[in-house]
């Protein structure tokens, strides 16, 4: 069973990061003009942003380091 929630971590871990970069490319790659009101491209940011901020990884990348390296179960912790 711990086994299953340390992947779900190492999912959402790669999520949270994969997510972050596609949307600041995608800002990066279309230039300035993506910034306008009328492209709309913003709502992907703050969507990516507020999920993972709803979620912190931090706690996460701890948690799955310590499992994997140090042979430690993670803690029943809400934030995980």
């Amino acid at each position: 069973m711990t086994y299953t929630f340390v992947q779900n971590w190492e999912a959402k871990a790669l999520a949270t990061e994969a997510s972050l970069l596609a949307t600041n490319k995608l800002f990066e790659l279309a230039g300035t003009k993506s910034t306008l009101q009328e492209f709309n491209y913003d709502r992907h940011w703050r969507n990516a942003r507020a999920h993972t901020l709803h979620d912190p990884v931090r706690w996460k990348y701890y948690a799955v380091g310590n499992y994997f390296l140090n042979n430690v179960n993670p803690p029943r912790h809400p934030w995980l």
